[in-house]
C-alpha cells in the first residue's frame, strides 16, 4: 500500500501530515506541527532570519526521521507567502535541501488555494450550493468560492495574522488607532473581491488553519469547537480578544502563547471577511494544504480515488475558463483535441511517450490558437507566452511549460535545442515533446479545414509504412493535403513513411 507525506511550510507554522493509500483512500498515519514562525520580519525588511530559518530546519529535520521510520512512497514539500515574499529564500532552500534531501516547490497564492480547495472537496461532503472557503495563514489569506465541488472563483490575499500583526499591532492591547488602520487595510483589499463573492450567494464559510481552529474554540467556550459561529459573534470575540492583553489571551483555552500573539489580527480578518462578503455563519475545518497535497499525490498513483476524479474537473475547468478568456474557437479546439487524443492512442507503439503525454496534449490542443487573440503573426509564440505564465488549476509550472512547448510549434518552426522553449525542458522531455508536438500538427492537419470533415481514423502499420484510414463526412482534400507536408517530419522523428486514405 503506497504511503504519502505532505510538509507545509507556512509563515507561522510547520505542518507534516502522512498518509497511507487503503483501498483508494487515505488512512492518516501521522500528523505533527510546530510553530516557528519562519514568516517573522519577512513582511516588513523581506528577509528570513536566521534565528527562524535554524528553526524551521531542526522541525524539518524530525519530521523527515518520521517520513524515513514509515518509509513513504512520495513526499511532497511546499512553501507558501514567507518563501515567496523573502529575497534570501534560496539559501533557505539550499539548507533543507541539504538536511533533509527534500526541494520545496513554492506555490503561488492560487495553487496554494486550489489544493485547500481540493483537501476539502475530497474529504468533505458539502453539497451543490455555494459555499466561501478561507484559509487564513500568517502571510496571506487564500478565498474560494465551491460550487458542487467546482472552483467558482479564488483569490490569494495579502492578509495573514503575522503579516498584519508586525504591520499594524505595535501595543499590548492594541491602540484604538492601530485597529482602526488594520481595519481599513483588510476592507480595502476586500473591496476588491466582496462583490464578486456576494454575486456568488454564499451562505456560510468553512475556514481551516490555526487561527480558525482557535478561534472557534474561543467562540464556544469552555475548551470545545463549536460547528457553526454566526457571523455576530465572530465580531463579538474579535472585538473581546483586541481588548485584552496577551497574557489574557494566552490563558484561553484553544489559544496558547504563540497564536495569542497573532489572533487578534486573523479574527479580525475572519469577522470583516464575513461582514464585507455578506456571509452568515463560519465553521472550522481542520483539513488544509497538506490534505491536499496528500489527495494531489493519491490522485496521481491511483485513479480511482475520489481526489482524481476533482483534479480532473479542476484542470477541464481552468482551462475553459484561459480559453474563454482568450476567445479561443472551442468547436475547432475541442475536434483537434478529440483527434490528437485518438492519434495518441492509437500510435502508442510507435511514440512510445508515457502515460501523461496524453493529458498534456489535450490541453495542449484545447489552447494552441489562444494566442491569435493577442495577434495573429507568431500566434503560436504568443499561446506559448500565454500558457507558460498563465495560473491553470491542477498543473504545476513544469507542466505548463510542457503544455506550453508542445502548444508552440504548430506554425512554419519545429522544436530546436536552441530554443528557450526547448531548453529549460529536463533533456528526456526535449525529444518526448518533439514527437507530441508532431502528433498535435496531425490532428489539426486533420481538421484544417475546420468543417470536421474527418470525423474518425483507424491506423495500419505495415513494415516501414503508416496508413492513416480516415472517415468522413464531407470532402477532406484540405486535410489529405495537410496530412502529406507532415510526412517528412513523420520520417524524420519515427522513421517510417506515413501515408493517408479516405476508408
Amino acid at each position: 500500500m503506497a504511503l504519502f507525506a505532505a510538509i507545509d511550510i507556512g509563515s507561522n507554522s510547520v505542518r507534516m501530515k502522512i498518509a497511507r493509500l487503503v483501498r483508494h483512500r487515505l488512512v492518516v498515519v501521522q500528523e505533527d506541527r510546530e510553530v516557528t514562525r519562519l514568516g517573522k520580519s519577512v513582511f516588513k525588511t523581506g528577509l528570513l532570519t536566521p534565528a527562524c530559518m535554524a528553526h524551521t530546519i531542526e522541525v524539518l529535520r524530525r519530521f523527515h526521521k518520521a517520513v524515513q521510520k514509515h518509509g513513504a512512497h512520495t513526499v511532497r514539500v511546499v512553501g507558501t507567502s514567507a518563501l515567496r515574499d523573502a529575497r534570501n529564500a534560496r539559501p533557505f532552500l539550499d539548507w533543507v535541501h541539504s538536511a533533509t534531501g527534500w526541494k520545496i516547490e513554492i506555490v503561488t497564492g492560487l495553487e496554494e488555494a486550489r489544493l485547500i480547495h481540493l483537501g476539502l472537496v475530497a474529504n468533505l461532503r458539502l453539497g451543490d450550493s455555494p459555499v466561501l472557503m478561507a484559509d487564513l495563514g500568517g502571510g496571506s489569506c487564500e478565498l474560494t468560492i465551491s460550487a458542487a465541488g467546482h472552483i467558482r472563483y479564488t483569490t490569494s490575499l495579502p492578509l495573514g495574522a503575522v503579516r498584519l500583526t508586525e504591520e499594524f499591532l505595535k501595543h499590548d492591547p492594541p491602540k484604538r488607532d492601530e485597529l482602526n488602520r488594520l481595519a481599513s487595510y483588510v476592507e480595502k483589499e476586500l473591496e476588491r473581491v466582496s462583490k464578486r463573492i456576494i454575486a456568488a450567494k454564499p451562505r456560510n464559510m468553512i475556514a481551516t488553519s490555526g487561527t480558525a481552529a482557535a478561534l472557534a474554540v474561543v467562540c464556544a467556550g469552555k475548551g470545545r469547537q463549536t460547528s457553526a459561529v454566526a457571523r455576530a459573534d465572530v465580531s463579538k470575540v474579535a472585538k473581546k480578544l483586541s481588548r485584552m492583553k496577551i497574557s489574557q489571551r494566552t490563558s484561553l483555552q484553544g489559544v496558547g502563547p504563540r497564536r495569542a500573539e497573532i489572533i487578534v489580527a486573523g479574527a479580525q480578518v475572519f469577522a470583516l471577511v464575513l461582514e464585507k462578503c455578506q456571509v452568515r455563519s463560519v465553521r472550522y475545518s481542520p483539513l488544509g494544504l497538506r490534505d491536499g497535497l496528500l489527495a494531489q499525490m493519491a490522485a496521481d498513483y491511483d485513479r480511482r480515488t475520489r481526489s482524481h476524479r476533482q483534479i480532473e474537473s479542476d484542470r477541464w475547468d481552468a482551462l475553459l475558463n484561459l480559453g474563454k478568456s482568450y476567445q479561443v474557437d472551442w468547436r475547432h479546439s475541442k475536434q483537434v483535441r478529440a483527434l490528437a487524443l485518438d492519434l495518441f492512442r492509437r500510435l502508442r507503439g510507435i511514440h512510445a511517450l508515457p502515460a501523461d503525454y496524453e493529458e498534456w496534449i489535450s490541453a495542449a490542443a484545447l489552447l494552441h490558437e489562444a494566442g491569435i487573440y493577442l495577434n495573429r503573426y507568431g500566434w503560436h509564440r504568443h499561446t506559448y507566452y500565454i500558457v507558460a505564465n498563465s495560473e491553470v488549476f491542477g498543473y504545476t509550472q513544469y507542466e505548463r511549460l510542457l503544455i506550453a512547448a508542445i502548444a508552440r510549434y504548430l506554425g512554419s518552426s519545429r522544436p530546436s535545442a536552441r530554443d528557450k522553449a526547448m531548453k529549460i525542458l529536463l533533456p528526456a522531455d526535449r525529444s518526448r515533446v518533439n514527437k507530441a508536438v508532431l502528433l498535435l500538427r496531425l490532428a489539426r492537419a486533420l481538421n484544417q479545414g475546420r468543417r470536421g470533415a474527418v470525423k474518425g481514423l483507424s491506423v495500419q502499420v505495415r513494415g516501414e509504412k503508416v496508413r492513416l484510414l480516415l472517415s468522413r463526412k464531407a470532402r477532406a482534400d484540405l486535410e489529405l493535403w495537410s496530412l502529406e507536408k507532415e510526412s517528412g517530419y513523420f520520417r524524420e522523428l519515427f522513421g517510417r513513411e506515413l501515408e493517408a486514405a479516405l476508408s
